[in-house]
């Protein structure tokens, strides 16, 4: 598998917009002008209800690890595929053909990626996303610390007594990059003092 094809298929895996589809079988014709805007998780939680949101966190995190268990079939576990593949469907995510590039911040679907690649890594990251949202509320804020944390976390718990190869460390830092870019208004928001605390639907 060429990486021209691997692109391909992560991209359009990573494309399909869940959280649009979800809440517009709910009712709600485009959640891209409701809420946040976003067409993630916790936009579909906040303006549809729980069980929506919990289908598109799977789903979202699904096709990244989709993505990913692709490239390394085809490629038989190379890290140069498996990790292209990951970085094509958060963008995918990001800017989806569907949607006229418009979509989601991409964190749903970077967890379901990396955590085919390095799931210790992403689980104790996990615990750092959770802390920050209790204690803040701010479900922005702790997407941006889970990005920055992610790279870090990757090297030194990638496997235990062995850390990622260049690839993946430098695809991990693209993802957190990526991601972090997506939140520079909810970043700007933060700093202002004018970003919502999360709130549930129902």
């Amino acid at each position: 598998m060429n990486l021209f094809a691997t692109f391909a298929i992560g991209y359009l895996l990573g494309s399909i917009p869940f959280g649009f589809l979800i809440a517009r079988f709910a009712g709600v014709r485009d959640i891209r002008r409701t809420g946040s805007g976003n067409i993630g998780a916790t936009n579909i939680t906040r303006t549809v209800g729980i069980l929506p949101g919990i289908a598109t966190l799977l789903l979202d995190g699904g096709k990244g690890a989709l993505a990913v268990w692709i490239a390394g079939h085809w490629g038989h576990g190379i890290a140069p595929p498996v990790i292209f593949a990951g970085l094509a469907a958060i963008l995918g995510h990001m800017y989806p053909v569907w949607l006229r590039f418009r979509g989601g911040r991409g964190v749903a679907t970077a967890i379901g990626v990396f955590l085919m690649i390095g799931p210790w890594a992403v689980l104790a990251d996990l615990a750092l996303w959770l802390a920050v949202m209790l204690i803040w509320r701010y479900a922005s804020l702790s997407s941006i610390l889970w990005a920055a944390a992610l790279p870090l976390a990757m090297y030194w718990l990638y496997v235990p007594g062995e850390h990622p190869s260049p690839d993946i460390t430098v695809g991990t830092v693209l993802a957190a990059i990526f991601i972090i870019w997506r939140h520079r208004e909810n970043l700007r928001r933060l700093v202002e003092g004018t970003e919502p605390r999360f709130t549930w639907h129902h």
